[in-house]
């Protein structure tokens, strides 16, 4: 391996992906004669609760790049990073870009710095993806989409499950481009389960009893977007909550829709305790000590495994089967009856028990640098 220092980029823009560079910062970190690791922040989630106190709950320092891109239609958003990306690209000379997840700014940068490559007749900067493999296959949701078409794109595509090696194996990608490394989120819950002040005050700020309550969160376009199906929904999580206390920190896109559909009133009146989003320690705090999590959020359905909190999940698919098969999770898409029944099995003492997920150990990290470290596809610019 060429022993020049690698300057690498690692990309987040949405909240999810903080949690996913945190640990590969740290891992890069120590190794400061082969990597240069900078944190560029795409500016995707803008709120500070969404995004400035994850920084500081992660331990990351402020980011070396802002894009500021801000709010949009998924075609401005991805566009308007694709343009500043670009910029950072020809400044900053990269030999690696990271991408995690499948938000617009994962594909947004993937698409910048293979055409970088394309313009400069160049083999850098190379890209990898990070939770590659990834697969619900309904391509009515833009995750799919980003996901998929990032991975077609990436020179290393680093893995969670043996699932995933599959899905790529089907889709045509060479074995030698993907390696199986396990989840980085893991990484991020166990640092900070280890690390936690035990006694934060997010449950004594709500009245709430460990193993006593819910935890609901809500963003997803086909649960929040259409009036009829987030009525319905709401007016199932009022009624859970008669009978077990719901926390919901309310995602700014929910936020706006229950305004815009006149639900507001109907959530406060009914006793739900909906709340602003919140910081990363906060939130594990809340999750690591809830009877159940009612939620549309992949992440969370990882969180919920390793927990072992049984996950309520308000879909009718996801691209984390293996939290279905051996975690904790059950595929409710928006059906109120069938949420109701697995509520009632959980309150009941018969809800699933997870079981182990391989490699699910908070060492991914170590294994995607271990990666980078062996690797002899690196040439000088």
């Amino acid at each position: 391996m060429n022993k020049r220092k690698k300057k690498v980029i690692l990309v987040a823009g949405a909240r999810p992906n903080f949690m996913k560079i945190a640990p590969l910062w740290r891992e890069l970190k120590k190794y400061p004669a082969e990597f240069q690791p900078l944190i560029l922040h795409t500016g995707q989630h803008y709120d500070t609760n969404m995004s400035d106190v994850f920084f500081r709950d992660l331990q990351l320092p402020a980011p070396d790049i802002c894009l500021g891109v801000g709010s949009g239609t998924l075609s401005q958003q991805t566009a308007a990073v694709m343009v500043e990306f670009e910029k950072t690209l020809e400044k900053e000379k990269p030999d690696l870009v990271v991408v995690v997840g499948d938000v617009n700014s994962t594909l947004a940068a993937s698409l910048a710095t293979v055409q970088c490559r394309i313009r400069k007749n160049s083999v850098l900067p190379l890209l990898a993806h990070v939770e590659a493999g990834l697969r619900s296959f309904d391509r009515t949701m833009p995750e799919e989409i980003n996901r998929t078409l990032t991975d077609s794109l990436s020179d290393y595509l680093f893995t969670t499950t043996a699932d995933d090696n599959k899905n790529l194996l089907r889709e045509g990608v060479s074995p030698e481009k993907f390696f199986l490394v396990g989840d980085i989120m893991v990484d991020s819950l166990r640092f900070f389960l280890r690390r936690k002040n035990k006694s934060r005050g997010v449950l004594k700020e709500f009245g709430l009893q460990k193993s006593a309550y819910a935890v609901l969160t809500l963003h997803r376009p086909s649960n929040v977007d259409s009036k009829e199906t987030l009525a319905k929904l709401t007016r199932t999580f009022c009624e859970i909550s008669k009978t077990l206390p719901i926390v919901f920190p309310c995602h700014p896109r929910t936020a706006k829709n229950l305004e815009v559909f006149g639900l507001k009133d109907t959530i406060q009146k009914s006793g739900l305790i909906l709340t602003k989003p919140m910081g990363y320690l906060d939130f594990i705090h809340l999750i690591s000590n809830s009877r159940l999590v009612i939620t549309d959020s992949g992440s969370l359905q990882t969180e919920t495994a390793v927990l072992g909190i049984p996950c309520l999940t308000l879909r009718k698919n996801t691209e984390r089967p293996i939290t279905v098969t051996k975690g904790a999770a059950v595929l409710i898409g928006n059906n109120s009856a069938k949420l109701k029944s697995e509520v009632a099995k959980i309150m009941a003492g018969k809800g699933k028990k997870p079981f182990r997920i391989p490699l699910w150990d908070g060492k991914t990290a170590a294994r995607i640098v271990s990666v980078l470290r062996r690797a002899t596809t690196w040439i000088p610019v």
